[in-house]
């Protein structure tokens, strides 16, 4: 459950969010409308998550928590406070030889709890130049455990040059986040084919690129 102070922490950082970046969400395919949502997106900069929820509605960001690595959110007592007390982080494991849950449980926990999700299925942060790296099967392993959550792609835009890698303070820069149509595993439908109609579904919410179509 929502405590009062993640409410406020949460009401907090998307007022500074917007102060930073100016950004506001443009809704082309997929409005907010109170249904339980994974949000999947782009992933270039620990700040993606906060722009993300900075644009949903105050109820919609109160019951919506992103997915993050622990080896990074666990690594001191500050970023602890962060995740676990102020953000409500859905921690993961992603090493599997050190990992004492399964992550896909941890997911499915919160998803049964009632939380929405931020969820980054490159798994990682994208430090190279093409617009996504390969997507892991962990969007495909929530889509068909929970067949009735809507899967939303979100493009977010600037973020990776307003708090770029190693970077103690953001940079004021314009940025947006664009939501798609939801979208849903078909029947029948492999886990290879489904991964690559989700990753075409977030490239096609990027700004378009001169000579790049």
């Amino acid at each position: 459950m929502t405590t009062l102070l993640q409410r406020a922490s949460g009401a907090v950082l998307a007022v500074l969010s917007r102060a930073v970046t100016g950004v506001r969400p443009i809704w082309a395919g997929a409005a907010p409308r109170g249904r339980q949502r994974i949000y999947f997106a782009n992933h270039a900069s620990h700040g993606d998550f906060i722009l993300v929820s900075t644009c949903l509605p105050p109820a919609e960001r109160a019951r919506t928590a992103a997915v993050a690595g622990a080896d990074y959110w666990n690594g001191g007592p500050v970023r602890r406070f962060i995740a676990g007390r102020l953000l409500r982080t859905v921690l993961v494991e992603r090493n599997w030889v050190e990992r004492t849950a399964d992550p896909m449980q941890v997911m499915l926990g919160a998803l049964d709890a009632g939380q929405s999700l931020i969820f980054f299925p490159e798994g990682t942060r994208n430090m190279g130049e093409a617009p996504l790296l390969r997507f892991r099967s962990g969007l495909y392993n929530l889509a068909a455990a929970r067949p009735d959550v809507e899967l939303v792609p979100c493009w977010i835009e600037n973020m990776s040059r307003v708090l770029p890698k190693g970077a103690l303070l953001p940079v004021p820069l314009l940025c947006r986040v664009v939501f798609g149509a939801p979208m849903a595993l078909e029947a029948g439908e492999d886990r290879k084919a489904f991964l690559e109609r989700a990753r075409q579904a977030l490239l096609a919410l990027a700004p378009k690129r001169d000579g790049n179509g």
